[in-house]
C-alpha cells in the first residue's frame, strides 16, 4: 500500500473535519465569548473526549485492528476466501461485550455526574453552586456521545483494516456540521443556554456518526449480530490489551484533563477556554499529521509483521516518520511566531476580544512546542500495537503523566494559563523519547540513512520559514481583525506564503529534491 496516498485520503479528510471544527469554534467564540458558560461547555466535553481518546479511537483501536488482521490472515490461511468470515466473528464477540459495558458506564456517569464533576474540576471551588450544577448539567448532556463514538470505533476499526479509511476519516465531519447547525440555528443571546444547546448536539452527533458507519459498513458486506456476550479467549485477550493501550493512547487527552482541571480550580475565569482554544489550533496539524499517520501505520506494519516482513515494515516506519517531521517542523514554528494573527482571524470577533486573542496566542505557543512529540506518538506506538504489546506505552504515558502533573503544579502559579500547555508539551516529548528509545533498543526501529540525512535539513528549513514569517507579521495585522473577508483573505495568503517559503527552503537545504516529487506522482498515478 501506498503510504503517502493512504494518508492523503485520510489527511485530506482530517483537515476538512479541521477547518470545520475552527469555523465551529469561531463561531461558539462569537456567540458565547471566553467565560464561565465557554470554560462550562469545554470542561463537560473534555470529559466524553478523554474516553474517546482513552478507550475508543485509541486503546480499541490498538488492539482490535491487529487481532481482526491477524483473524482474517488465520482464515484464509484455513480455508481460501474465509479470512473475512473469521475476523467479523472476532468483531461479533467483541461488540457482544463491548455494548454491554458502554451502555453501564453511560448509565453510572449519568447517576454520579455530580461527584465525577467535583473531581473533574477540583470542586470548581471559585464559583456558586448554581455555576457548579449547570456545569453538572452539561456533563450529563455530552456524556452519551462516548456510547455511540465506541461503537463507531469498533465499525471504522473494521472498515480501516480493509483499507477503507476514508470512511472513518470522514465521521468527524458529521460532529462539526452539527455543532455548527446548532450554533447558527439555536444560538440566543444568553451564553448559557447556547452553550447548553452545543452540549445537546454533542450526543446528536454521536448517533449521526454511528448511523454513518453503520451504513458503510452495510454497502461493504459487513454485517454484525447482536448477541448475548461471549467472553471466550480472543475477548480476555483483547480486554487485556485494551485497559494498558487506554492509557498508552490517551496520555495526551490524559494530560488536558489535568490542565483543564487545574486552569478551572485556579486560574482566572476564561483560562479554560484560552487553553481549549489554544488546544483546537495545535489540533490541527495534529489531526491531519499525527491521526491520519496512526490510522494508516497500525493496520499497514500489523499486516507486515504479520506476513513475516520485518525489513519492509521497519521502512514504513522510516517513511512515516520523515512524514511526519516534513509536516509537523514547519507548523510548529508557524504557530509559534505566527500565533498572534492566526488566532485574531479566526476568534477576535463578536464577544472573544483582543485581550482574549493574546492570551489564547500565548498558550498555543506553549502547546507548539509539543506538536512533533504528540506526532510522533502516533509514529511510535504501532510499532508496540502491531506485536501485540500495549504495555510498555502504558508504562511511559504513565510517566509522562506524573512529569505532566508535577510540572502543572509547578507552572501554573508562574506562568499562568501558559503553564498547563507548556506542562503538557514537555510531558509529551518525554514519552516519545521513551518509546524511540525502546523501539531502538530493541531493534523494532532504528533510523535510516535516508531519515537521519533529511532530518535537520528539514528543521533548518522550517527555522528560515519561520524567520520570514516573523518579518511580515506586522504586515498581515491589520487585516486579520476587519472585516470577514479581509480576515480569511490575510489569513489564507499568511499560509500560503508560510507554504511556500518552507517549500523554497526544502529544496535550498536539500530536504526534498525533485525527483522526490517525480517518485511520489509515479506512485499516485
Amino acid at each position: 500500500m501506498n503510504l503517502t496516498k493512504a494518508l492523503g485520503s485520510v489527511g485530506g479528510l482530517t483537515l476538512a473535519s479541521r477547518v470545520l471544527g475552527l469555523v465551529r469554534d469561531s463561531l461558539f467564540f462569537r456567540f458565547v465569548g471566553a467565560n464561565f458558560a465557554s470554560d462550562a461547555f469545554q470542561i463537560a466535553f473534555r470529559l466524553p473526549n478523554m474516553f474517546r481518546a482513552l478507550f475508543a479511537e485509541g486503546a480499541f483501536s490498538a488492539a482490535f485492528i491487529p487481532m481482526f488482521n491477524r483473524k482474517v490472515a488465520e482464515g484464509d490461511k484455513a480455508a481460501e476466501g474465509s479470512g473475512l468470515a473469521h475476523g467479523l466473528a472476532f468483531a461479533e464477540n467483541a461488540l457482544s461485550v463491548l455494548l454491554p459495558v458502554l451502555i453501564v458506564m453511560t448509565a453510572l456517569v449519568e447517576l454520579a455526574a455530580w461527584p465525577v464533576t467535583w473531581v473533574q474540576t477540583f470542586g470548581y471551588g471559585k464559583g456558586t453552586p448554581a455555576q457548579f450544577d449547570y456545569i453538572v448539567l452539561l456533563n450529563r448532556l455530552t456524556f452519551p456521545y462516548l456510547l455511540f463514538i465506541s461503537l463507531v470505533s469498533l465499525l471504522g476499526g473494521i472498515l480501516n483494516s480493509l483499507h477503507r479509511f476514508w470512511v472513518n476519516a470522514a465521521a468527524p465531519i458529521l460532529l462539526n456540521l452539527t455543532l455548527i447547525v446548532a450554533l447558527l440555528f439555536f444560538h440566543t443571546h444568553d451564553p448559557m443556554a447556547t452553550a447548553r444547546n452545543q452540549a445537546i448536539a454533542v450526543t446528536v452527533a454521536g448517533i449521526l456518526q454511528f448511523v454513518w458507519l453503520w451504513w458503510a459498513c452495510r454497502r461493504a458486506g459487513v454485517r454484525l449480530r447482536l448477541k448475548r456476550p461471549v467472553i471466550n479467549d480472543d475477548v480476555k485477550r483483547l480486554m487485556k490489551l485494551i485497559l494498558p493501550a487506554a492509557a498508552g493512547a490517551g496520555a495526551v487527552q490524559i494530560n488536558l484533563v489535568i490542565s483543564t482541571a487545574l486552569a478551572a480550580r485556579f486560574l482566572p475565569e476564561g483560562s479554560v477556554s484560552y487553553i481549549y482554544a489554544a488546544d483546537r489550533l495545535n489540533q490541527l496539524p495534529l489531526g491531519l499529521i499525527g491521526i491520519g499517520l496512526g490510522t494508516v501505520l497500525l493496520p499497514t506494519v500489523s499486516r507486515l509483521l504479520g506476513a513475516g516482513k520485518e525489513v519492509e515494515a521497519m521502512e514504513t516506519q522510516n517513511r512515516g516518520m520523515e512524514l511526519a517531521l516534513l509536516l509537523t517542523l514547519p507548523a510548529t514554528v508557524a504557530l509559534i511566531v505566527c500565533g498572534q494573527p492566526i488566532v485574531a482571524a479566526l476568534f477576535e470577533h463578536g464577544k472573544f476580544t483582543a485581550t482574549n486573542s493574546y492570551y489564547t496566542a500565548q498558550a498555543l505557543a506553549a502547546f507548539s512546542i509539543g506538536l512533533p512529540s504528540y506526532i510522533l506518538v502516533k509514529v511510535l506506538t504501532p510499532g508496540y500495537y502491531a506485536r501485540a504489546d500495549t504495555r510498555t506505552p502504558v508504562r511511559y504515558a504513565t510517566w509522562s503523566m506524573l512529569v505532566n502533573l508535577g510540572l502543572n503544579l509547578i507552572f501554573i502559579w508562574w506562568l499562568g494559563h501558559m503553564g498547563p500547555p507548556l506542562a503538557t508539551a514537555i510531558a509529551s516529548t518525554v514519552n516519545v523519547v521513551l518509546l524511540y528509545r525502546t523501539l531502538a533498543k530493541r531493534g523494532h526501529f532504528v533510523a535510516d540513512a535516508q531519515l537521519r540525512r533529511r532530518s535537520w535539513r528539514m528543521l533548518l528549513a522550517a527555522l528560515l520559514m519561520g524567520g520570514a514569517m516573523a518579518l511580515l507579521n506586522a504586515r498581515f495585522q491589520p487585516y486579520v481583525t476587519g472585516t470577514n473577508l479581509e480576515r480569511w483573505g490575510a489569513l489564507i495568503i499568511l499560509v500560503a506564503t508560510g507554504m511556500l517559503v518552507y517549500a523554497v527552503a526544502t529544496f535550498a537545504t536539500g530536504a526534498f529534491r525533485l525527483k522526490d516529487i517525480k517518485r511520489l506522482v509515479r506512485r499516485n498515478s
